[in-house]
């Protein structure tokens, strides 16, 4: 007898690391929790997909032309299976959902990210920098071969010259960590599981802190970075025009990103890291768990129907 708790396990535990990853990765230092939450969005959306399709499958195999495709029971099948058939039909029409928006999703994404790379190339710039003659002040970093930092000559009149070093270095740390790849992974992983949406968040202020650490480092100075980036934001507030797959230093919740450049640098916590790592690992064990107890009941439905199959021939 199969019980039902098991097979239901990877979605609670896929749940919970959901919810609770945006608040540990909220308390790591930016880098170290940009890295985390992407691999926790993975592993959680993951889970929630994998298991929704292995709960699918169930009533699936049910159906007597895959049966007979794959050579097991439908009657055994129905009999040890511990998901509803309205559960399973449920869950089967979840997966066609997300199989449709993650298609669509990756569809508009990809050609976001193709429009930026062919606006980069038609920019006239100076190595990675394009200036744009324009009195709105706007600053952005556009994904491309290579990437290109678009400033505008309004944000540049704006900015004194430490300032304009903190906010070129901001852009520059975008590019070259490819942060637009880590808003990619978060936003589909996310539309796989509508639970991640905190955590999409969380890891895209997360990217933007990693890069105002990143130009901390390069002016060596985190209070110029925090003016920059505050007079940056109030300016372009009132005409924002920066593209959809770009990245830009006055995005995110500004205000939060100038009071932890003021305040000292986030520490590492092995034991937030530890967290982490424990329930990413409890996800896999429990889809793994469920994975071994569905092949073990269709093994069962496979016996039964070699059985019926030798008793027939006698």
């Amino acid at each position: 007898m199969f019980w039902p708790v098991p097979m239901y396990l990877p979605l609670l535990v896929s749940a919970v690391l959901a919810l609770v990853a945006p608040w540990v990765g909220r308390r790591m230092p930016p880098r170290a929790g940009a890295w985390a939450m992407v691999c926790a969005g993975v592993v959680a959306a993951g889970t929630w997909a994998t298991e929704l399709a292995i709960l699918a499958f169930t009533a699936i195999g049910q159906v007597p032309l895959v049966a007979a495709r794959g050579a097991w029971s439908v009657r055994v099948l129905a009999a040890e299976d511990p998901v509803s058939r309205k559960v399973a039909a449920v869950c089967t029409g979840v997966v066609l959902v997300l199989v449709a928006s993650l298609s669509v999703a990756s569809w508009r994404r990809g050609r976001a990210l193709v429009d930026a790379w062919k606006e980069c190339r038609r920019m006239a710039a100076g190595g990675d920098l394009a200036v744009v003659d324009d009195p709105v002040p706007a600053a952005y970093a556009v994904l491309g071969m290579p990437g290109r930092v678009v400033v505008s000559s309004g944000m540049l009149r704006l900015l004194d010259g430490p300032e304009r070093r903190a906010l070129l270095a901001h852009e520059r740390a975008h590019l070259r960590h490819r942060h637009h790849l880590f808003s990619l992974v978060l936003h589909l992983t996310a539309v796989v599981n509508p639970l991640l949406r905190p955590l999409e968040r969380a890891g895209a202020f997360a990217v933007e802190r990693w890069a105002d650490e990143e130009a901390g480092v390069v002016v060596g100075d985190r209070r110029v970075v925090a003016r920059a980036i505050a007079r940056a934001a109030l300016a372009s507030s009132r005409a924002r025009r920066a593209a959809r797959s770009a990245l830009s230093a006055t995005g995110g919740p500004v205000p939060q990103r100038v009071q932890a450049l003021l305040a000292p640098p986030v520490g590492r916590h092995n034991g937030v890291v530890a967290a982490f790592v424990v329930l990413m690992a409890a996800c896999c064990a429990s889809l793994a768990v469920t994975a071994h107890d569905t092949e073990r009941l269709f093994e069962v439905a496979m016996r039964a129907h070699a059985t019926a199959a030798q008793v027939s021939t006698r």
